[in-house]
């Protein structure tokens, strides 16, 4: 994979830094833009709201002595227009300045479209997994970090899982093939806590990718 001329500082496609022996990529991936277009910026619903708008503006306008004066209305439906492209451009930007790398040791996330962040998530330090599968095997992959591990909320937006504010958890956003993805990501989780000794508490369970659940504890 060739980097892109924005990101030729990296030394591998999504990596700020080479890896260090006996750490291998795994897995790359990214958003597909338009899954993110229609769950991450909601393009749909809010084409849906301008329309009710735009509906009702035509009911506003419309008198029983005259017709309707549709100078108001082209005006309004073009700037809705306008702003449901600036929303899909972003999305679009947005998923090809994204690049999500799974190594046998964490995961990497590389997001940001002026200002480019990178994330490195040790697998040691996530305290779970889950999954939201959206159509076509699209899907979102969130992960909780342990308690006293905290990345801002507007730091990782829109990468962060909806409503979790006051602890945000990183998210692999409309990735293809996520539930294959997920099984991946707790296969690794699995190896790397074993190769460092860790273990599930009591009553936990593993991070499972590939479920509903919220998130096991690992300890």
């Amino acid at each position: 994979m060739k980097a892109s001329h924005e990101h030729e500082w990296e030394a591998a496609p999504g990596l700020p830094s080479a890896l260090p022996a006996g750490e291998r990529v795994v897995w790359q991936g990214a958003p597909n833009w338009r899954s993110l277009a229609i769950h991450a910026f909601h393009v749909p619903k809010i084409a849906i709201y301008f329309s009710l708008m735009l509906a009702l503006q035509a009911i506003n306008l419309t008198t029983p002595s005259s017709d309707l004066d549709w100078k108001p209305l082209l005006v309004a439906a073009s700037l809705y227009i306008v702003a449901l492209g600036l929303l899909m451009g972003t999305a679009w930007m947005s998923a090809h300045s994204t690049l999500y790398t799974l190594t046998n040791k964490r995961v990497v996330m590389r997001i940001g479209i002026v200002l480019t962040l990178t994330f490195n998530l040790p697998f040691k330090r996530l305290a779970g997994a889950s999954l939201k599968p959206y159509a076509k095997g699209m899907g979102d992959i969130a992960l909780a970090l342990q308690p006293e591990d905290r990345i801002g909320w507007a730091h990782l937006w829109p990468h962060q899982r909806a409503w979790y504010i006051n602890h945000p958890q990183p998210t692999l956003r409309c990735v293809p093939d996520a539930e294959q993805v997920g099984q991946l990501l707790q296969t690794l989780w699995r190896d790397a806590c074993a190769n460092e000794g860790l273990r599930l508490t009591d009553g936990a369970t593993e991070p499972d990718a590939a479920s509903h659940s919220q998130p096991g504890v690992i300890a």
